[in-house]
């Protein structure tokens, strides 16, 4: 990597943030393994396991316009920090619990449902607080740096998290975890940015939300590949996430080849991040979108042959492609929605996005059950692919360049 490509670090707070973020990703995948081991400990249910699951999710989505909200009005890092201390906090008791040999259920879910809500706080005040740490002229870089970040946690954060519950056992590993969410809070205390501007305009949430409604809605680009995401996350999570395994321990592919296909997706997140450090995205959604299509490869695959090694090459391409995306649409969002109300668009985003995955994990195995695994894994391959190549009929997703790197679109806030 040249020193252009690492010119985000060389800015004191940007090196903060990024420490915080490599702490709490490593802690967070890792305590998502942890946990599940944990549950079953306690019930060896996967009833259980799902109800502490969705413990987390539910309460996440339900409160997503709120956190863009609270990070817009209070301050991204404030809210960040607040968010962290309770998730470990939530931890921590979980562990507490699971190693006391006390826990049950009902503990669990709540103590999750704690942690649901500060996540739902936390992801729209990170969306919006990495463009403020960043040179105009180096954002996609501190985009790329903050995306390889994550996956590379992502291919070994979950083997620790194994690891460890072999090792020391499941609730040692969730304290850990705890303690992985104080420090990145701790580690975002040097950082110091100006106070969000006071509007005396201001009347309260309600309004708050509304003004980023009305942003959200009137912005042709954003609205498409939202209502898009809707659909492509759905089939995504059913084609994919739900019935790709099922079929692999059915076919020839096997458990193995499955890893081996996941590997490759993450090896395809990986290599391109790199590649992204150097190759600018002038056309951030153009691009976006023709890597998005390409999530559909391994989907068509799988539903087509029991091949290993194409599936496994289209899975390296999937995740190339989505990585693309990744960074075209945090440039789109960074560099053409106002830095004050960034965090509530955000969150619209994430709710648009987020919101249909349930129905695609519940839809999908009574789909695979009466129409046949391969068949429907086929068919959510060939719609996502179609999907995403679809949004480019909209003028403003394919023209949309990037803004100039000496333009603001408004004053900072923290």
């Amino acid at each position: 990597m040249t020193g252009s490509a690492l010119a985000p670090l060389r800015d004191r707070r940007f090196r903060w943030y990024f420490g915080s973020r490599a702490v709490d990703m490593v802690g967070d995948f890792m305590g998502g393994i942890a946990l599940a081991f944990a549950v079953l400990e306690v019930s060896d249910s996967p009833s259980a396991l799902g109800a502490v699951l969705a413990a987390h999710s539910i309460p996440m989505v339900a409160f997503l316009l709120i956190g863009g909200v609270l990070a817009d009005r209070f301050g991204r890092t404030l809210i960040i920090q607040l968010s962290n201390v309770t998730a470990g906090v939530t931890q921590l008791a979980i562990a507490a619990l699971i190693l006391s040999g006390h826990a049950e259920i009902w503990q669990l879910v709540v103590l999750t449902a704690v942690n649901g809500v500060a996540a739902a706080a936390n992801q729209p005040a990170l969306a919006g607080l990495l463009p403020q740490l960043a040179p105009k002229d180096s954002l996609q870089q501190a985009n790329v740096l903050n995306g390889l970040l994550r996956n590379i946690a992502l291919v070994f954060a979950p083997a620790l998290g194994g690891a460890l519950v072999v090792t020391v056992g499941a609730g040692w590993a969730i304290a850990i975890n705890g303690v992985t969410y104080l420090v990145a809070a701790a580690l975002l205390v040097p950082i110091k940015l100006p106070p969000p501007p006071a509007r005396a305009d201001r009347t309260g949430v309600l309004k708050d939300l509304r003004i980023g409604w009305a942003f959200f809605r009137g912005t042709t680009w954003l609205w498409v590949i939202v209502l898009a995401f809707g659909v492509l996350n759905a089939l995504s999570s059913g084609g994919n996430g739900t019935l790709g395994p099922a079929y692999a321990k059915a076919s020839a592919i096997g458990v193995g080849g499955w890893a081996l296909i996941v590997s490759a997706g993450a090896c395809g997140l990986v290599l391109t991040s790199l590649v992204l450090l150097h190759v600018p995205l002038r056309r951030p959604l153009l691009w976006g979108m023709l890597g998005c299509s390409l999530h559909g490869a391994p989907m068509i695959a799988l539903g087509t042959t029991d091949q290993l090694w194409i599936v496994v090459v289209a899975a390296f391409a999937g995740g190339a492609g989505i990585e693309i995306f990744g960074l075209g649409w945090d440039l789109a969002m960074q560099e053409h929605v106002p830095a004050d109300m960034l965090s509530r668009v955000y969150s619209y985003d994430m709710l648009g996005s987020f919101i249909a995955i349930p129905a695609g994990q519940l839809a999908f195995g009574p789909l695979g059950a009466a129409f046949g695994l391969q068949h429907m894994i086929l068919a959510a391959g060939v719609a996502y692919f179609v999907i995403a190549l679809a949004t480019l009929a909209s003028r403003s997703v394919r023209t949309m360049e990037r803004a100039d790197a000496t333009s603001t679109t408004s004053a900072p806030v923290s």
